[in-house]
């Protein structure tokens, strides 16, 4: 069996095309106000005459933090006069293709942001990324501001490469609207699997959707819950060996316990065909009562609210204020408060950078700020960081979603990370792309699921 030990701290904290910066820009703060002070001058000031270091994050299109690193970026290249190269692009599986490619080509970035799971093992086994002891060798400050506990360790020498920015959790937003009209409470820390089954029978006696999901086109996260319902945040991250140990009985009690939700009636009559993004229009509109997203999913929800998604001041109160969020209905071992949740990506030094003594002072500066107390609380959120003194939450630079979610943060008992993210690719077809035939009964869960044990056995 393979096994990742994740150990997270959660904090809260303040709220795809080439883009340069250049040293005249104005920066978002002044350069005092958000300059890592704990960075030694000449960390936080490469030489004179400016450098242009190349960067490539997923801060871009609609992520939530696309706007904050532009400021960050704009505010560095003024305070240190060197310039970025930015080609940052949305987070998919062609983004993560063309970061791989530009590794294997020789034409990678100086910084990455990136994933730091299995996706990142490639460049690593290849020397192309520079770990954080050996550029704390020559920079004895390097991400001194974080918890190392809390940075992820390589899968391919289990040495900390990434340094984390803001990190995510996975848990279940509900509509509110929808649970007064079926006589239901919203749930709290000690909801079961018991409980939430008797509340949807509920609300489809009411004449709504229980759950908003798309069952044959997203079905990540009810497949990553079940499975965890069925073990316990001390084994979620082991792979099977086979469908008939422990472990491989958890994932397929978890596949048969979507299937019985199915067969009760409680998923939207068209999940097996519908898309994500029509079964969570069901949700913000009314017509469903819950959904397990992740904390990304808050930026949607509030967007569904306004009037132009584009602009915040169309904000309908109103209707924002009947969203809620919440733990995920617990069964077994595992609490309603324990999470899937992580810090799965961060800033990478690429040893093309290291190996030039300009780019090197410029790409540590870089990432140092990017990481620094006073950057990080902007893009962390109301999600999760590694900063080892998190500020004070200031309540008023929050929308009334971003609060209610600071406040189920703080009652989390544990984060685990997802064992999807490490049983990847073609490993879950069987039960992803396969979900439909399992609830139908069409193929048997423990099939699906040792067949899927069979392609990452033979990986």
């Amino acid at each position: 069996m393979k096994k990742k030990g994740i150990a997270l701290l959660l904090a809260a904290a303040f709220a795809m095309s080439m883009i340069g910066c250049q040293g005249a820009a104005a920066p978002a703060a002044p350069a005092a106000d958000t300059a890592d002070s704990s960075a030694p001058a000449d960390e936080a000031a490469p030489a004179a005459g400016g450098v242009e270091i190349n960067v490539t994050t997923t801060f871009a299109g609609e992520d939530g933090n696309a706007q904050n690193f532009k400021d960050a970026m704009n505010a560095w290249c003024a305070e240190t006069g060197n310039t970025v190269a930015d080609t940052s692009a949305t987070s998919d599986e062609t983004f993560k293709t063309r970061v791989i490619t530009d590794f294997e080509t020789g034409s990678e970035p100086d910084v990455l942001f990136f994933f730091n799971g299995a996706d990142a093992n490639s460049f690593i086994e290849a020397g192309k990324v520079v770990s954080i002891d050996d550029i704390r060798a020559e920079y004895p400050d390097y991400a001194s501001n974080m918890n190392d506990d809390l940075i992820a360790d390589s899968l391919v020498d289990g040495k900390k490469y990434a340094v984390p920015v803001n990190g995510y959790w996975e848990a279940m937003f509900v509509n509110k609207e929808v649970l007064d009209a079926a006589g239901v409470s919203v749930p709290g820390a000690d909801y079961t699997m018991d409980a939430f089954k008797a509340d949807c029978k509920k609300i489809a006696d009411a004449g709504y959707t229980p759950i908003a999901a798309a069952l044959g086109n997203i079905p990540h996260y009810w497949w990553e819950y079940a499975i965890f319902n069925n073990g316990s945040p001390a084994n979620h991250l082991e792979i099977p060996a086979s469908a008939d140990d422990a472990i491989g009985q958890a994932w397929v009690s978890g596949m048969n316990d979507i299937k019985e939700l199915y067969e009760l009636g409680y998923f939207p009559e068209n999940t097996l065909s519908a898309t994500d993004d029509e079964t969570f229009a069901m949700f913000t509109e009314g017509k469903a009562a819950f959904l397990i997203d992740g904390s990304w999913k808050v930026g949607g929800i509030v967007a569904a609210c306004q009037a132009d998604p584009e602009d915040p001041a169309t904000l309908d109160a109103d209707k924002l204020a009947k969203f809620d969020v919440t733990y995920v209905p617990g069964k077994g071992d595992r609490k309603a408060t324990d999470l899937i949740g992580g810090l799965s990506m961060g800033y990478y030094i690429t040893t093309k950078a290291w190996d030039d003594p300009a780019k090197r002072d410029a790409a540590v500066s870089f990432v140092s700020y990017m990481t620094s107390d006073e950057i990080v609380p902007k893009f962390a959120q109301h999600t999760a960081s590694a900063l080892k003194n998190a500020p004070a939450v200031d309540e008023s630079a929050f929308n009334p979603l971003q609060i209610k979610a600071m406040s189920m943060m703080s009652g989390v008992t544990s984060l685990t990370g997802a064992v999807q993210d490490l049983f990847m690719g073609d490993c879950r077809v069987s039960t992803f792309d396969g979900m439909p035939e399992i609830v139908t009964g069409k193929v048997d869960a423990k099939d699906a699921v040792q067949e899927g044990i069979d392609v990452y056995q033979a990986q």
